[in-house]
C-alpha cells in the first residue's frame, strides 16, 4: 500500500499493519503485532524522515506465513515488512547512543533487537527496508498462508 510521506502516512500504515496481521489470526495484544506494529511505524517514520521526496509516497507491503498447524506440517511462521522509499542515496545506520537523552535514532536498533533479520534492498529508484520476524504458532489463531498489502514502486 502507498503512503503520504508524512508522520500521518507512518502512523497509518502501522495501524493497517495491525489491521492485516488481526486479520489473519494475529490478536492485536500479541507480542508478535505489538513487535510488528513497532518495527512498520519505525520503518515508516525512517522513510518519511530520510527518504522523503517532494511529491513521492513510501510504500509497505507486509506478507505474512503464519506457523504449521498441529499436525506439524508447513512452513516457519514469519511475518516481513518491507518499506521503500524513493531516495537511494540516504542508508540506513545502526547507531549506538551515548546521549541517553537523545530524541532519535533508536529506531533500527529496536528493528534489530526485534527482526529476525533485516536489511536494505536495491531499487531502481530508491530503497526497500525489510525485516522478517519470526511468529510462534501460540501468537496466531488461524492456520492460513496469506499474501501481501500490496505491491508497486514509491512514487
Amino acid at each position: 500500500m502507498f503512503f503520504t510521506s508524512s508522520r500521518r502516512g507512518a502512523r497509518l500504515a502501522r495501524r493497517i499493519v495491525v489491521r492485516r496481521l488481526e486479520e489473519r489470526g494475529i490478536p492485536r495484544d500479541s507480542d508478535a503485532s505489538q513487535s510488528l506494529a513497532l518495527i512498520a511505524g519505525e520503518l515508516a517514520a525512517n522513510a518519511v524522515s530520510h527518504g522523503h521526496v517532494p511529491g513521492r509516497r513510501f510504500h509497505l507491503r507486509l506478507s505474512v506465513q503464519t506457523p504449521p498447524g498441529p499436525d506439524g506440517r508447513g512452513a516457519p511462521g514469519s511475518a516481513r515488512i518491507e518499506v521503500s522509499d524513493a531516495r537511494d542515496e540516504r542508508r540506513p545506520v545502526v547507531r549506538e547512543h551515548g546521549d541517553d537523552d537523545a530524541e532519535g535514532g533508536r529506531g533500527l536498533l529496536l528493528v534489530d533487537a526485534l527482526a529476525s533479520k533485516w536489511g536494505v534492498a536495491e531499487r531502481g529508484v530508491g530503497k526497500t527496508v525489510w525485516c522478517e520476524y519470526a511468529l510462534a504458532s501460540e501468537e496466531c489463531r488461524s492456520q492460513q498462508v496469506t499474501g501481501d498489502t500490496g505491491a508497486g514502486d514509491a512514487r
